[in-house]
């Protein structure tokens, strides 16, 4: 199965980064400088971008984004607002309420209908930033709250830096070379998983592509709990092994891209703030 997707938008997505630091359990250091912020998509540039470009042959493409919706998956149990959308202004509301101050008239012949939505930003399709985790205080390139954390958020590692993200695309089906729907729960994704699932698909992972890995856990995520528990997901040495073959960003269908329960003691999501390479969560999977 030769599937690989060119993405230009990707979703919940972790950023790689790569670290020159010799302290395993240091956060990232960039080998772009001391003031970079965006890691791994430095990769990204205009001669990346025209290669990956000049190979469409079709106008085909894979719509990736989740279905929001009352109840969707969320750590709520963290403290986190969950998805709700509500309506600000209904035709039948704005010829009662007469916010415009036309009269009924007017709000009888315009019919005005608008929404509001409110919700933690992790919720559904999203790609992290590089500020989202970190270790001891810091977060990637030794930024620290001290220094960089404002009230209104960081203000180093935000995702307004990244630039737009046009890349090769590799699907990595776990759950097909493991034949199944669904990986196993707290199933713990290794390197040598990844390697096989792209022998088995005739692919290779290049300098600069973006690694969609397939678990199968997004066919539960109309139903939440079961979608969250448990969930498989990537290992830190199957991270890593990406990293070191210089993937800008993974992309998981699960909730967080680590397994859970974490199989490292003292770190409940290793892969994130270690390579922090953008990651994104994504749906169309089934």
């Amino acid at each position: 199965m030769n599937r690989q997707i060119i993405l230009a938008a990707l979703l919940a997505t972790t950023t790689l980064t790569c670290t020159a630091a010799a302290d395993e359990r240091s956060h990232g250091v960039s080998p772009w400088g001391p003031t970079d912020e965006i890691g791994a998509l430095n990769r990204v540039t205009e001669d990346s971008v025209f290669d990956v470009l000049r190979r469409i042959t079709s106008g085909k493409t894979y719509d990736l984004g989740v279905e929001y919706f009352v109840g969707m998956p969320s750590y709520s149990a963290f403290g986190q607002p969950r998805y709700q959308i509500w309506n600000v202004h209904t035709p039948q509301g704005t010829i009662v309420d007469n916010p415009t101050g036309t009269g009924d008239e007017a709000n009888s012949y315009l019919t005005y209908s608008g929404n509001a939505i409110s919700m933690y930003v992790h919720t559904g399709t999203h790609v992290d930033a590089l500020a989202h985790f970190g270790l001891r205080g810091r977060i990637w390139n030794g930024f620290s709250a001290d220094d960089h954390l404002g009230d209104r958020g960081w203000l180093r590692g935000g995702v307004e830096n990244y630039p737009p993200i046009i890349a090769r695309g590799v699907l990595i089906d776990i759950a097909a070379l493991k034949g199944v729907d669904v990986l196993p729960a707290s199933y713990g994704v290794t390197a040598a998983d990844i390697r096989d699932a792209l022998a088995r698909q005739g692919l290779e992972i290049r300098e600069g592509d973006v690694a969609m890995v397939r678990t199968g856990r997004m066919r539960w995520f109309d139903d939440a709990e079961r979608y969250m528990t448990d969930t498989p997901g990537l290992t830190r040495e199957s991270a890593e092994w990406l990293a070191d073959r210089g993937v800008i960003l993974i992309g998981a269908d699960n909730i967080s891209t680590d397994v859970g329960p974490s199989q490292e003691p003292d770190n409940w999501v290793p892969v994130q703030p270690r390579h922090q390479t953008p990651t994104p969560q994504y749906r169309r999977s089934g």
